[in-house]
């Protein structure tokens, strides 16, 4: 009897049964031996036995201690006007290629100081291995100086180092670049990400989560950006054109600990991450490439099925995060129009939950004016919500995987974040991928983006003057940039 009820325990435990349930058996242990002193004292062995085993195989919370985002110097502004005069004095453009750019320009809902690369911005054009390696260390150096001053942590406390860069993978990597500039200890577990586009950001914060269940009682830093100066498109293939309009310098540090004691300072907590692939299907497959045109220039390419593809993405990752954040009432009223046009043929339309019930902020990955508009509509979100993922873009451009990160800090410096507020980032990339981060505050955030002057922020220069309208068509004057002598 003595030895069967041990063995239920033990079983319970290994099978990390519920805790409620572990506890009841080793009750049952305790008084159906209480007659026996060393029976008792073993019952006693076991109840620990079990709240321990219990304990251990919990998965470890992940905190967000704190981020950094990146803005480059102000000698590497560009406004709409300066960016085409500039793609004309290149020489590399034809007629039709500079009008298409122009038009895409006065629609992408970009401001007039985002930046470029000090590559892009000189003439003649600078393309090459040197000055791409000197914007991608001027942007990972500055948010990992930022972040890692802000935590208040020495490099050697962290365990985890996770670097995302799609479109440049040098050797060594980025994350050997990165443990010899700030001697990271020689067992810390690193990964670099490439070729993943712009939802890598949510990728490497998955890939932190699962690291941080497996290695306790540290910190995992994830660094996140995109190389403009090997990427700009020199050529006259008009889907490759696109991301000229588009793409800008950005990057961002994000520190995550598993550490109980961090829980206090520490300003959100994860609590999914989702994540879509729809590589199996062509059209999404090939929907977003790196390639040559017909003269040999290399860029991406956007194929015009683009917002079908990430329709379908949104729909599937949705399908999956709906029923782990949405409350009953909603998961019922999509079930009951599923089962109505499934079972019932009947002609119904499909029932889209409102995920503003689950949500209180949006960071939307800010990849141009298009998806920010079909997301709007098709989630049923206000100006409101959609407010930092349309500054990020009027100020920062497409920062590609780091975006989300400028549009957390947007809220944080409108003090938008309060205790118990959630915010769910989604992020778009090639492959095709839709990837998903809900994330609960643990504090009321008071502007840290915004404090410190120059240090506090991407954003703090030009908050006063957020948010601003901005018009569907803003037509660019280029006479209004003067070429200097």
């Amino acid at each position: 009897m003595d030895r069967e009820l041990l063995r239920t325990v033990r079983q319970a435990a290994r099978n990390q049964a519920n805790l409620l349930y572990v506890v009841l058996v080793t009750l049952l242990l305790v008084v159906g031996l209480s007659h026996h002193a060393p029976a008792l004292a073993l019952g006693c062995w076991a109840a620990a036995l079990a709240a321990y085993t219990y304990a251990t195989s919990r998965p470890q919370p992940v905190y967000l201690v704190d981020l950094a985002g990146y803005k480059a110097p102000a000698e590497q502004e560009a406004s709409r006007a300066k960016t085409m005069v500039h793609f004309w004095r290149c020489g590399r453009f034809s007629e039709q290629s500079m009008a298409f750019q122009k038009r895409m320009l006065e629609r992408s809902g970009l401001g007039e100081a985002t930046h470029f690369p000090m590559s892009l911005i000189r003439l003649p054009v600078d393309m090459c291995d040197r000055t791409a390696m000197e914007e991608s260390h001027a942007v990972i150096f500055g948010v990992v100086d930022e972040v890692l001053r802000k935590a208040g942590l020495d490099a050697g406390q962290v365990g985890v180092l996770i670097f995302n860069s799609s479109l440049l993978s040098p050797t060594p990597s980025f994350t050997s670049l990165i443990v010899n500039r700030y001697k990271f200890r020689h067992d810390v577990v690193t990964h670099n990400l490439s070729g993943m586009g712009c939802s890598a950001g949510i990728i490497a914060i998955d890939l932190a989560k699962r690291l941080l269940q497996v290695h306790r009682n540290t910190y995992a830093l994830v660094v996140s950006t995109e190389n403009i100066t090997l990427n700009a498109y020199m050529g006259n293939n008009r889907p490759m054109l696109v991301t000229n309009t588009l793409f800008r310098v950005g990057g961002a540090a994000i520190l995550l600990s598993n550490r109980a004691a961090d829980r206090a300072r520490s300003k959100y907590q994860l609590i999914h991450t989702v994540r879509t692939h729809r590589g199996a299907h062509d059209q999404s497959y090939s929907c977003v490439t790196q390639e040559e045109d017909d003269v040999g220039e290399v860029g991406v390419s956007l194929s015009k099925e683009l917002m079908v593809v990430a329709g379908e993405a949104l729909k599937t990752n949705i399908t999956t995060l709906g029923p782990l954040v949405l409350p009953m009432s909603e998961q019922l009223r999509f079930l009951a129009t599923v089962v109505l046009k499934k079972v019932f043929r009947a002609d119904v339309k499909a029932y889209l939950p409102d995920f503003k019930l689950a949500f209180d902020h949006f960071c939307i990955h800010a990849g141009g004016r298009g998806v920010l508009d079909e997301l709007e509509a098709s989630l049923k979100l206000s100006p409101w919500h959609m407010e930092p993922s349309r500054m990020t873009l009027y100020r920062f451009g497409n920062t590609s995987s780091s975006s989300l990160w400028y549009e957390l800090a947007y809220c944080e410096a409108k003090r938008r974040i309060n205790e118990g507020d959630r915010v769910w980032q989604i992020a778009f990339g090639s492959g095709f991928k839709c990837n998903s981060a809900v994330w609960r505050a643990l504090r009321t955030i008071d502007g840290d983006a915004a404090d410190a002057g120059e240090n506090g922020g991407p954003w703090t220069k030009d908050l006063h003057m957020l948010p601003v309208d901005v018009p569907k068509v803003a037509p660019i004057d280029e006479t209004a940039y003067q070429v200097p002598n």
